[in-house]
């Protein structure tokens, strides 16, 4: 069930593209609200809104605040002002492709893939990625340290990031994202399947790797679920699984696969600490085709009894196991614009976690460097 709850708007926190950030009170309660400005229009002080606000009363990390579904002083038929208030013109209905369809927010969108793009026929035609480096990752915390690691080896590189509908949705959620586009470390990003408000939207995962590459003309391509992973503590739950198609597709489409494995030296739980589970059955049980798996390099001056772990978790597996020294990525990591932060843990708390990313990308730029 979905928790209702009714706010006016204060002030606004914050904003990035495509999102402000408000703070709402909610019977006298001052609790933070997102707005996503291409479904509601940009919303000013004083105006009352219709909240969801599950993971606000949950108490959730990375989904923790209220989200606005609609501007009650502009709808009618619901109370109050509403109903003397003056009728808006309705916005124009822009977009042939439908995207969180079925739901009472869907939209429709312009699509890279759609017959009517301009960019249809060179997508229909093109039949491979020509070797181009796909980087999949399981967390979106990943992000900025392959991007880190790509620079590193190719500082010019153009980078196209696929956001996928294995978490967010609005890939406008992303501020990591937002930053690193800003900070012009990130080319474009393609929303794809149900995902939507990317610089590009598409229908399917191999449109969007082609997209990047074709259209875009991608250097390097990663493929990554937006924020807030879902996991359950089990061996098939969770969404990052979904990694694998993405291995799978990038292989069939003729790119290099390129996974950043999941490694955390203070994560509590057992199953994440080393080598992740998730990492593990992504490649043991679903991952079909050849990947390239970057590790630290055994006698890089970081190595750690932790890195020798990684490798024998790895080795049962026959995989490509490549080793990828450091030399200058812990500046590379630092300088990042945006800060790293996975499961509340920073770069000092976790170097691994984002490591292993960097070294991934570091590899992915040596492709082409």
């Amino acid at each position: 069930m979905i928790r209702w709850e009714t706010g006016r708007v204060l002030e606004e926190r914050t904003r990035w593209p495509g999102v402000q950030q408000l703070i709402v009170d909610v019977d006298g309660e001052h609790v933070r609200a997102l707005v996503y400005t291409d479904m509601l229009g940009e919303v000013s002080p004083g105006e009352h809104l219709a909240l969801n606000t599950n993971a606000l009363r949950r108490g959730l990390g990375t989904g923790g605040d209220a989200f606005a579904v609609a501007r009650l002083d502009d709808s009618p038929g619901v109370g109050g002002a509403a109903d003397s208030a003056p009728q808006q013109d309705d916005p124009p209905l822009g977009g042939h492709m439908m995207k969180a369809r079925y739901t009472p927010m869907q939209m429709m969108v312009d699509a890279i893939d759609d017959p009517e793009s301009p960019h249809a026929t060179v997508i229909d035609a093109a039949d491979s990625l020509h070797g181009t480096p796909v980087v999949v990752a399981d967390l979106h915390s990943s992000l900025p340290a392959i991007i880190a690691g790509i620079r590193a080896e190719a500082p010019a590189a153009r980078i196209v990031a696929i956001h996928t509908d294995w978490a967010a949705l609005p890939a406008q959620f992303s501020r990591a994202a937002a930053e690193l586009r800003a900070a012009g470390h990130l080319a474009s990003v393609i929303s794809t399947g149900q995902a939507f408000g990317g610089d590009w939207e598409a229908v399917s995962l191999p449109s969007a790797l082609i997209a990047a590459v074709h259209v875009l003309e991608a250097d390097a391509v990663i493929a990554v679920q937006g924020p807030g992973n879902l996991g359950t503590g089990t061996r098939w739950g969770f969404s990052g699984i979904h990694a694998a198609e993405a291995i799978n597709m990038a292989h069939a489409l003729h790119g290099r696969a390129i996974h950043a494995l999941r490694v955390s030296e203070a994560d509590q739980r057992p199953r994440h600490r080393g080598l992740s589970h998730h990492s593990l059955t992504v490649l043991e049980r679903f991952t079909h085709v050849p990947v390239g798996l970057p590790v630290l390099a055994a006698d890089d001056a970081l190595a750690a009894p932790i890195d020798q772990e990684v490798r024998e978790a790895l080795a049962p597996l026959g995989r490509e196991v490549i080793a990828v020294r450091a030399d200058g990525l812990l500046d590379q990591l630092r300088s990042s614009p945006v800060r790293l932060s996975t499961m509340g843990r920073g770069f000092a708390e976790d170097l691994r976690a984002f490591l292993y990313p960097a070294l991934a990308g570091r590899y992915a730029g040596s492709l082409f460097s």
